[in-house]
């Protein structure tokens, strides 16, 4: 029988939750709450005081056609990145799972990479992607034109796809390696002796059990999509060629710290808010009564 302890100096709790209550408080909770202000009113770019205008900032944003532009950017890098990275990280486990040769390097490997911070990840593959170097200039001395991120925009975009499935591969390997080691081995052997193939055993078998596991990663890696690619964006593209690479939270750092619009970025910051918080509502919604947790 397990005995319950108390503590009766509730001071001494206090005390060891305190930082990360002020951490908290001074690097969430307070620039979210001035962003919410700042949203209403007309912030001066130099200070000076404020105006109060109500929706007008909302207005504006909703105005603007670059930023629905910005809005259908950000769906399709998140849908084709998300979509890249758990398909990758999927084969990579059942490699790994399956005990393959060198399934050593695959488990403990393919984690590091979710350790490096997205600008330095941006920045490894900006030589890469380079047309001027590498296989890429090959690549064009066969075909000129065949491959510029600065010039085209379907490369741009392709590039900062690439760089952020890479990031995320790491982080669903090893939900996914997880996933599939829970489940029991007898289950999978009762499937081998009934004939079913390696592909049969994981489409019938393996992923209606990792149904869970892909639900929650569909949910964070699609989050993370919208809100963790400023790095990315920033250091391989800047936004261009003639804003094809503008995502949402790329465009709420240009309007606010070059356009010194800070009311507007502050909207902006809202709408995306808003649009992560309905995207996850929906998946949650309708995708997860499909998902089977026994």
């Amino acid at each position: 029988m397990q005995k319950r302890a108390y503590f009766k100096a509730n001071w001494l709790a206090y005390l060891f939750i305190a930082p990360q209550l002020l951490i908290i408080f001074v690097f969430f909770y307070w620039p979210a709450s001035q962003a919410m202000y700042w949203a209403f009113t007309l912030e001066q770019p130099f200070g000076g005081g404020n105006q109060w205008v109500g929706l007008d900032n909302f207005k504006a944003v909703f105005s603007d056609e670059t930023y629905w532009a910005s809005i259908w950017r950000s769906i399709v890098f998140a849908v084709l990145s998300t979509g890249l990275a758990m398909s990758l990280a999927l084969v990579l486990a059942l490699f790994a799972d399956r005990q393959l040769r060198g399934y050593r390097f695959f488990r403990v490997g393919m984690i590091w990479p979710y350790a490096i911070a997205a600008p330095a990840a941006a920045l490894a593959f900006r030589f890469l992607f380079n047309p001027q170097s590498g296989v890429f200039a090959y690549l064009n001395t066969l075909s000129p034109g065949l491959w510029n991120p600065a010039l085209s925009g379907v490369d741009a975009m392709t590039a900062i796809i690439i760089t952020q499935a890479w990031k995320q591969v790491s982080y669903s390997f090893i939900f996914f390696l997880a996933g599939l080691q829970s489940i029991p081995r007898s289950l999978i052997e009762a499937g081998s002796m009934d004939g079913a193939r390696v592909m049969r055993r994981m489409v019938d078998l393996q992923l209606p059990l990792l149904a869970p596991t892909i639900f929650f990663l569909l949910v964070i890696n699609m989050t993370d999509s919208f809100t963790d690619s400023f790095g990315i964006v920033d250091i391989l593209t800047e936004g261009g060629p003639a804003r094809a690479t503008e995502l949402m939270v790329y465009k709420i750092y240009v309007d606010g710290f070059q356009g010194l619009d800070y009311s507007g970025a502050a909207a902006q910051s809202l709408v995306l808010m808003g649009l992560v918080i309905l995207m996850t509502f929906f998946q949650f919604r309708f995708i997860e009564r499909r998902v089977h947790y026994t």
